[in-house]
C-alpha cells in the first residue's frame, strides 16, 4: 500500500473549527508547521512549534495579505513529484510540503450577510485554492485536507497506518476538486446575477421512496444541506405512513398556497391543484370554507394551515373525510391526539418561514433541463388597473386580490371563481379558458353555493369575449386578468356591456 507520512504541513484557515485537535497531533508526529496570517497567531496560541510563511520563503507579505502563499518556494514544495523532481527541489534549496490543510474565504456566507460589492469581492480567495488545487493535483504524494470534519479520520487513519494511504489521498483530491467547482460557480453566479447551476448544490440527505408517480417508476427524495427551517423536504414527520411521491408534490403545492395568506387560511390540494381555499377568523372556519368548496375532490386531499391547528379542527377533518396529509406549522396537544386515533394520517409540521436554497424551477425535456426563476413576483395594488366603466366595490376588489392568489397555484388554463374570501369554483389544466370558466360554474352548482355576484380570477388574458360572456351568464359581478391580448378592446367592451368590473394586473401565472 502506498503510503505517504507527512513530514512538512501547510495550514492556512478560515475556518479554525478543531485546529487545536489537529496541530496537537502534528506535534506528536513531529511534524514541521508552516503557517499564514491569522491561522498562524492562533497556532502560537497552541504551541510554538510553527513557522511563518513569510519566514520560511524569506518573502514578506504585500498587498494587505493578496500576496503571502504565492511563491515558489511553497507551490514546488507541494507539486514536486517524489520520484522525478527531487533533485530540481534541491538545487534550489527548496523542500517538500507533504500535507496541505487549508480552506478557503467564505464567500458564499458573506454574500448571504448582504455584503457589499467590495466585500464579496475580497473575500474571493486566490491563494487558497492554488494550494489545495495543486496539492490535489499532485495527491500521489501530498495529503489536502480542504474540510475539518476530515481531520478525525486523517488523524485515526495516520495513527493506526503510520501514514495517509493512496486511496484516502484520492478521495481527499476529489472532495477539493468538488469543493472548488461549487467555490467557482458561486463566484460566477455572483458576478453574473443569474440561476445558479444544479450541478453546484449539496444535499444533506436522500430517501428512496416506495415508488414515483406511478408504482412502476423508481422515486427519490434529496433535501438540501445546511437548512435553518423545516421546510417541505425536512418536515418534522409527527405521525402517519411514509411519505409518497405525490404526497410530497401535493404538499408542496399545498404549502406553497397556504403561505400567500395572512389571516387564518386553509387550503386543500388534489393532484396538485387547489380543490378549495379559504380565508376567515378561524381555522375552524376556514376549513369549513374550503371543504364546502368540493367536498366530493377533497375526498384523499391534502389539507394544509397557516396556523396552529387546534382539536375542534382536527376532529372536523377525522368526521368529514378521508384525507391523506395535514400541514401546519404548529398542533395542539389535544389536536395530534385526535389524529393519533387515525394512524395512517400522515401529519406534518412545517415552518412558515422557508428555505430557498435552490432558487428556481427545474423541467426534464428531451436532451437538456430547462431552469427558470420561480414566481415569486407579488401583484402591486398600486399597478392595478380598473379597465371598466363600472369599478370594483371594496368587498368585490378584496375578493379579486384573493382569487388572482389562488389563480396563481391552479394549473393552466385557470379559472378561479371566490366569494367571501372562499373559493366557490375552480377550473383547472383545461385547453380552452372558456371550458375551465364552464367547469368552475359546474363545480359551484354541484355543490349548491351562490355564482351571482362572485368574483373571478384567470391566470392569462382572455383571447377572445366568450370567456367574458360565459362569466357574465353565470352571475359573475367583477374579474381580475392579465389583459394584454390583442383583442383587449373587445374583452373590455364585453365587460362593459355586462356591468362586470374588469381589473388589469399587467403581470400573467401560468402555471403547466
Amino acid at each position: 500500500m502506498n503510503i505517504v507520512n507527512p513530514k512538512t504541513a501547510l495550514i492556512s484557515l478560515s475556518d479554525k473549527t478543531n485546529l487545536e485537535e489537529i496541530v496537537s497531533f502534528l506535534i506528536k508526529k513531529d511534524v514541521k508547521i508552516l503557517s499564514t496570517g491569522g491561522t498562524y497567531k492562533a497556532i502560537k496560541e497552541i504551541t510554538d512549534k510553527v513557522i511563518e510563511v513569510s519566514e520560511f520563503t524569506g518573502f514578506e507579505e504585500m498587498m494587505d495579505g493578496r500576496v503571502k502563499t504565492l511563491h515558489p518556494k511553497i507551490h514546488a514544495g507541494i507539486l514536486a513529484r517524489r520520484e522525478s523532481d527531487m533533485k530540481v527541489l534541491e538545487e534550489r534549496g527548496y523542500e517538500t510540503i507533504d500535507l496541505v490543510i487549508v480552506n478557503l474565504y467564505p464567500f458564499t456566507e458573506t454574500i448571504k450577510k448582504g455584503s457589499s460589492f467590495e466585500d464579496a469581492i475580497e473575500n474571493i480567495d486566490i491563494g487558497g485554492p492554488t494550494m489545495i488545487r495543486a496539492a490535489a493535483k499532485n495527491f500521489k504524494d501530498v495529503v489536502v485536507v480542504c474540510n475539518p470534519n476530515d481531520y478525525i479520520y486523517i488523524i485515526r487513519e495516520w495513527d493506526e497506518n503510520d501514514g495517509i494511504s493512496y486511496e484516502t489521498r484520492k478521495n481527499l483530491s476529489q472532495k477539493v476538486f468538488a469543493l472548488m467547482a461549487d467555490y467557482n460557480k458561486s463566484i460566477s453566479d455572483y458576478l453574473k446575477g443569474g440561476v445558479k447551476d444544479i450541478h453546484s448544490y449539496n444535499f444533506s440527505s436522500n430517501v428512496n421512496l416506495r415508488y414515483g408517480e406511478n408504482p412502476h417508476q423508481n422515486a427519490t427524495l434529496f433535501t438540501f444541506d445546511n437548512l435553518k427551517n423545516k421546510n417541505i423536504a425536512n418536515a418534522e414527520i409527527i405521525q402517519g405512513k411514509e411519505l409518497s411521491y405525490n404526497n410530497i408534490v401535493d404538499a408542496d403545492a399545498a404549502w406553497e398556497c397556504v403561505r400567500e395568506f395572512s389571516n387564518p387560511a386553509c387550503v386543500i390540494v388534489k393532484h396538485a391543484n387547489p380543490c378549495g381555499v379559504a380565508e376567515a377568523k378561524s381555522i375552524n372556519e376556514a376549513y369549513d370554507l374550503s371543504f364546502k368548496t368540493d367536498p366530493t375532490s377533497a375526498f384523499g386531499g391534502i389539507i394544509a394551515f397557516n396556523k396552529k391547528l387546534d382539536k375542534e379542527t382536527a376532529k372536523e377533518i377525522n368526521q368529514r373525510q378521508f384525507v391523506e396529509l395535514v400541514i401546519a406549522p404548529d398542533y395542539e396537544k389535544d389536536a395530534i391526539k385526535e389524529f393519533s386515533s387515525k394512524k395512517n394520517i400522515r401529519v406534518l409540521k412545517v415552518d412558515l418561514d422557508q428555505d430557498n436554497p435552490y432558487p428556481g424551477t427545474i423541467k426534464k425535456v428531451s436532451g437538456g433541463i430547462l431552469i427558470q426563476d420561480d414566481d415569486t413576483k407579488k401583484l402591486d395594488t398600486n399597478e392595478l388597473r380598473c379597465v371598466t366603466e363600472r369599478k370594483p366595490s371594496d368587498d368585490e376588489l378584496d375578493d379579486l386580490l384573493f382569487a388572482w392568489k389562488v389563480a396563481k397555484f391552479v394549473k393552466s388554463n385557470a379559472i378561479v371563481y371566490v366569494k367571501n374570501k372562499q373559493t366557490i369554483g375552480i377550473g383547472a389544466g383545461q385547453m380552452s379558458r372558456v371550458i375551465s370558466a364552464e367547469i368552475a360554474n359546474l363545480k359551484a352548482k354541484e355543490e349548491g353555493l351562490e355564482v351571482k355576484n362572485a368574483v373571478m380570477a384567470s391566470d392569462a388574458f382572455f383571447p377572445f369575449r366568450d370567456g367574458i360572456d360565459k362569466a357574465a351568464s353565470s352571475g359573475i359581478a367583477a374579474i381580475i386578468q392579465p389583459g394584454g391580448s390583442i383583442k383587449d378592446d373587445e374583452v373590455i367592451a364585453a365587460a362593459n356591456e355586462h356591468n362586470i368590473a374588469m381589473m388589469f394586473t399587467g403581470m400573467r401565472h401560468f402555471r403547466h
